[in-house]
């Protein structure tokens, strides 16, 4: 029981990490604006380590996968120091990266729910704002609507992405969990 709180603290630290290195990434391969300052913000908290790892990994086309292996390496360091506090038995290490792959895969999931109801609400109440958040939770999500828009076009000025957007993220979601078992 006197552990429960060193555990919160290693998880919520850990996971908002992971978070950032993850957003890093989906905002290179959107092409967000590099020089917004919550970019800017992002890229200093995440640089150090994601350089040395492009220096031995090499770029796939346009996308840069360093800070993808670093978002997966967080998520592992993250459940390893959790069940070393926790004294569970430690997992092997295809477990160990099958749950950090999957805790990656539905970070992403979940920062393009958010991110595409928060454009939602942004083009309802402050459309064309030129707010550094809403520019880029803009440009964050409009390469997947713009896929989306490709699956169902607007009606009649109505624009119907987000929904499918959503129903696509819930069933991926819904079978994430089946990966672990």
């Amino acid at each position: 029981m006197a552990q429960d709180p060193i555990i919160l603290i290693i998880r919520t630290l850990g996971e908002m990490y992971a978070f950032i290195v993850v957003l890093r990434f989906l905002l290179q391969v959107s092409h967000a604006d590099y020089y917004n300052p919550i970019s800017q913000a992002i890229a200093k908290l995440t640089n150090v380590p994601i350089i040395a790892i492009g220096r031995i990994i090499p770029r796939i086309g346009k996308i840069d996968p360093s800070a993808l292996l670093y978002a997966v390496a967080v998520k592992m360091a993250v459940v390893s120091l959790l069940v070393l506090v926790s004294g569970l038995a430690m997992p092997n290490i295809l477990q160990l990266s099958m749950y950090s792959v999957v805790g990656v895969i539905d970070a992403i999931l979940n920062i393009y729910f958010w991110a595409v109801l928060a454009s939602v609400v942004i083009s309802w109440i402050a459309p064309g704002s030129y707010h550094p958040g809403p520019q880029l939770i803009q440009q964050l999500t409009e390469p997947v609507f713009s896929l989306a828009r490709k699956v169902i076009p607007p009606i009649g000025g109505l624009d119907l992405s987000p929904i499918l957007i959503f129903i696509v993220i819930q069933i991926l979601q819904s079978q994430l969990g089946r990966l672990l078992y």
